[in-house]
Formats: structure tokens, sequence, C-alpha cells
């Protein structure tokens, strides 16, 4: 086929019209210019956001938390900027597409509601900040850090390094734990049973000492121990202390119950396991019967 048939038959193809908008033709050609200006804003976003956060605002000591809202909120304007400029570039009004855009909401919304939720909740989570990337929260019974928060959902990663998606809508909709939110230090109760027998100021001066022995163990507020109960065979209590770095609460609550119970035999004082009483009764005779 010779080249000049070529060249008209493409240049044939890209000038078709596939479809017109508010009067505006779209035809091949239009929509790969429509592509390049799309995908050369996100390829300039990307390349200004790392220049501009990762080289530049880093350095001013700013929390890796607004940092990355900052970031996603920039990546999101100059990405909507391109669309807007695609756009007008292929001729297209934007006031024109409004309408048909409000038209189709109609029919499609209630199909796009959950996504128009998680995208909603997204926003929330970036201009609010409950939970910010480096945070350690629980979801339902699982524990993770938070790794990226997107438009749609977030990533979290768990202790067993096992990355969750969780849609945006349900931190804006349900009760989450946020070990890291405002004041990173964390109250840790940790319990322990001692015999009846035990010297109890002994008891209280070894479950203290145990506490102040620890160096991730903040001296203020200052550890303390409660009598808390009297059980069926012990004297309950509780240590209470306080840590100032929640990603390690379960290292530090396993160090404290060793050094427990290290203490505890070094004082003699016995730590005592559930028991029962046993009364066995002798059987009732049996009354005689003729045949005896």
């Amino acid at each position: 086929m010779p080249i000049e048939q070529v060249e008209g038959w493409l240049s044939k193809f890209l000038k078709t019209t596939l479809v017109t908008i508010n009067q505006t033709p779209i035809t091949p050609a239009s929509l790969i210019v429509f592509t390049l200006i799309v995908l050369a804003s996100v390829f300039v976003t990307r390349i200004l956001t790392r220049l501009l956060f990762d080289r530049l605002l880093r350095k001013f000591g700013i929390k890796e938390g607004i940092l990355y809202t900052l970031r996603r909120l920039t990546e999101y304007t100059l990405i909507l900027v391109g669309v807007i400029i695609a756009f007008q570039f292929v001729g297209i009004d934007l006031s024109g597409l409004a309408v048909i855009f409000g038209l189709l909401s109609v029919g499609i919304g209630f199909g796009l509601q959950n996504i128009t939720a998680n995208f909603v909740a997204g926003l929330v989570l970036l201009f609010e900040r409950p939970i910010k990337v480096g945070d350690r929260i629980m979801v339902g019974d699982v524990e993770g850090d938070v790794e990226e928060i997107g438009i749609r959902s977030t990533k979290i990663r768990t202790l067993n390094n096992v990355s969750i998606i969780v849609p945006n809508s349900q931190f804006t909709s349900s009760n989450i734990v946020n070990w890291s939110h405002g004041d990173p230090r964390v109250r840790l109760d940790i319990d322990v049973g001692v015999s009846y027998g035990s010297d109890l100021d002994l008891v209280l001066q070894s479950l203290k000492e145990v506490a102040l022995e620890n160096p991730k163990v903040l001296e203020e507020p200052e550890p303390d121990v409660l009598l808390r109960e009297f059980g069926d065979s012990s004297w309950n209590m509780r240590l209470r202390l306080w840590i100032d770095n929640p990603r390690g609460h379960h290292g530090i609550r396993s160090d404290i119950n060793g050094a427990i119970v290290r203490k505890f035999r070094e004082k003699g004082i016995e730590i005592p396991f559930p028991q029962r009483d046993l009364h066995v009764r002798s059987p009732l005779p049996l009354p005689l019967t003729k045949d005896n």
C-alpha cells in the first residue's frame, strides 16, 4: 500500500466525527490530544510535587502528616487544572458539559453513592485529619499503621505486614481507635493476682519498682498500683503506667509482665493459680431388704 494512501486514510480517520458534544465534534485526533494533555498534567504534577515537598518543604521540619495532606491537595488541584485545560484545548465548553453531567448524575447517582461517599470522606480525612499517614490505629480488631489516604480508600499496614484497604467512609461513619491522635502518650493497665497471704505493702512497692525500672515507662505521670478487687483465690492488682510510643505497647507490656514474674520470685510473692476444693462425701447406707 502506498505511503500517500496510508497517510490519507489515517488523516481521514483522525478527522472522523465520533460524537458531537455541545456543537463540538469529537474526533480520534481530539481524543488523542485530550489524553496526552491529561497524561502530561499527571507527569508534571508528580515532578512538581516531588521537587516541592520531598526536596524543599521537608527541609523546614514540617510534620509528615501535614506534608502528606498538602501534597495530596496539590496533586488533586493540578490534575483538575490539567483536565480543564484539556477540555478547553479540544474546544469543549465546560458550561455545556455541566448540563450533560447534571442530567447523567440523575440516572447514575444511585449507583455512585458509595464512590461519592468515599470521595467526600477522603477529603474530610485530608482536611480534618482525624487520622493521618503514620498513625497507629485499630480498625475493628486489626491494629496497623496508616500508609496512604487515597481518593476512595485508605491503606493500612497491619502488624503482620499485611495491607488492608479500608473505604474512606468507614472512618467518618464508625468509631476508629487512633493511638497516635493528639497526645502520643498512652496508658497501659496490667493486671496481676497475688495470694492472700502476701505482704500487701511489699506487693504495692514491688509493682511500682517494676514500672520505674523500665526505661520506656514515663516517670510523669507517675505509675500507680491499685488493689482492684478481691478474687476467689487472689488479690487482683492493677499496675497503671504511661508510655510515649503507642507503637511499642505490645513489647512494653510483655517486658513488664516478665519483670513482674522475676520481681515476685525475688521478693517471695506468690502468683496463685485457680484452685477448687473437692469434698468427697461417704455414701449413705442402703436399707436392708428381706432378700438380703
